[in-house]
């Protein structure tokens, strides 16, 4: 982007506005931090659910009160109190916000406390890129707009590519194979299978509303001046590549989480951005069990399972001989509670001895602990990064949208783990914590410590994502709105 004369004299102040789910606002508030760190006013945009969460099991109010530069706004979602706003839920949730929560912003950003005639007019917007209103938004106000796609970029990519593999027939699936290769998705060749496909890729109707909000994405993406994404370079090289066929600029400044802690001092405490309470017993715990003993066995804030997969993942880890500490989230399993309680005795016995089960666990401090030898994970993005950046090897169990594309990359492209997708089978998860924490773990900690380097070359100064940061603040500080 070539350098402009500065739109206002008004310090440069930036509206960032997560999908309010655990992750995005996670990733989000981590970017916010590092803005708040390069002097730029940040307002961070939470749904009133999301940050009632917040506030109740975290530490960020208090946290960002040392940047004078941050502060905190919240907006209703539209949606009851009473609205689990899990996965299912993510259609309405958009569409509610559509409905209820953009003509909020509008006045907000128009006549309201952010507004032109505010002390601290907006320069630029952030926003999550499913939210393709803030394109009106920005466009009403005439400030610069970025999106930041939280998901992996590889996951994005095939996000990009759906109208691509319908056009060409691939989307629908005909037949029920999902092991065909996928043809359309330029720069994948030879990587992806149907399976490997974001999850709501195997319905027989595209006109579904998870498809007809990726196609509205698709088209708005390209209208923004920016894209930021938390991966580096050294990783995803080939995939930002295309991504900057379809928008003006590229921000690769991952590992987020690893870029902020090389910015702060020893001096200052992390902070926990957790919307579920923690239970930091397991730390303790962690202390008292060998080096690389323990399986960390998390499926994230919103991916459920069936009592049957229960039984199935917990007999693999109990054959597997391995300790393990197992974040079972309150209704992440399908049926009733009480219904648990027919779990068999040997299991619970068997976790007495080298188990812990905890219903959320500081995910961060655990991948770092030396007693972590593997991760059973659902293959969320940021949970990816983490356990990259750890150096702990994953076994994939993937459960929606970009985790099934994760997942084949963890295994397939960066070998750093394996894949489980589309099985659940007791015998399948013992072999593969057996190969991770024993038969194979020298050949995945080699790869893991070069991959953990280079994310930490890439924040580190002259890095790429360094370069990529000190690039995003420069341009949020030059640029213009342009049509």
């Amino acid at each position: 982007m070539e350098e402009e004369t500065p739109l206002t004299t008004h310090p440069p102040h930036v509206l960032i506005f997560p999908l309010p789910l655990q992750g995005p606002v996670n990733c989000m508030l981590k970017l916010a931090e590092l803005l708040c760190l390069h002097d730029l006013h940040v307002t961070f945009l939470n749904t009133e659910h999301i940050h009632q969460r917040l506030l109740r099991y975290s530490n960020v109010e208090s946290y960002f009160k040392r940047y004078p530069n941050f502060n905190f706004g919240t907006i209703p979602d539209g949606l009851s109190d009473n609205n689990s706003r899990t996965m299912d839920q993510i259609s309405n949730l958009i569409n509610s916000m559509e409905e209820v929560t953009k003509p909020l912003l509008m006045e907000m950003v128009t006549s309201g406390s952010l507004g032109k005639n505010s002390n601290k007019p907006l320069s630029c917007i952030v926003a999550d890129g499913i939210f393709c209103f803030a394109v009106d938004i920005a466009r009403e106000i005439k400030v610069p707009l970025l999106f930041f796609d939280t998901i992996s970029p590889c996951g994005l990519w095939t996000y990009l590519c759906v109208p691509k593999l319908i056009e060409t027939g691939e989307l629908p699936f005909s037949g029920d194979s999902l092991d065909e290769p996928i043809k359309n998705v330029p720069g994948m060749e030879g990587i992806l299978r149907r399976r490997d496909l974001p999850s709501f890729c195997r319905t027989k109707d595209i006109n579904i509303p998870l498809i007809k909000l990726v196609l509205k994405e698709d088209e708005h993406l390209p209208l923004s001046q920016g894209l930021i994404l938390n991966t580096f370079d050294d990783l995803e090289n080939p995939i930002i590549s295309q991504l900057q066929t379809i928008s003006l600029n590229v921000y690769a400044i991952g590992p987020l989480h690893s870029h902020l802690k090389s910015k702060l001092s020893s001096s200052k405490p992390p902070t926990s951005s957790n919307i579920f309470e923690e239970d930091k017993s397991c730390m303790a715990w962690l202390d008292m069990q060998p080096p690389n003993s323990v399986v960390y066995v998390s499926i994230g804030s919103l991916a459920v399972m069936t009592k049957k997969q229960l039984i199935e993942i917990w007999y693999g880890l109990v054959n597997s001989g391995s300790r393990f500490l197992w974040v079972q989230r309150l209704g992440s399993i399908t049926e009733p509670e009480d219904e648990l309680n027919e779990v068999p005795l040997d299991l619970f016995e068997a976790t007495r001895e080298r188990g812990l089960v905890v219903s959320w666990a500081p995910q961060e401090l655990v991948l770092g602990h030396e007693a972590i030898g593997g991760f059973f994970t659902h293959s969320g993005w940021n949970s990816t990064l983490e356990s990259l950046v750890a150096g702990v090897p994953m076994i994939c169990w993937p459960y929606v949208v970009d985790q099934q594309v994760n997942s084949r990359y963890v295994e397939e492209v960066w070998k750093l783990g394996l894949d489980m997708k589309d099985t659940c089978d007791r015998k399948i998860v013992e072999r593969m914590i057996r190969e991770v924490m024993v038969t194979r773990r020298y050949e995945f900690k080699q790869m893991l410590n070069r991959m953990a380097k280079l994310a930490q070359d890439s924040v580190s100064d002259g890095g790429s994502s360094y370069h990529n940061l000190n690039r995003l603040i420069k341009d949020i500080k030059m640029m213009r709105f342009r049509l």
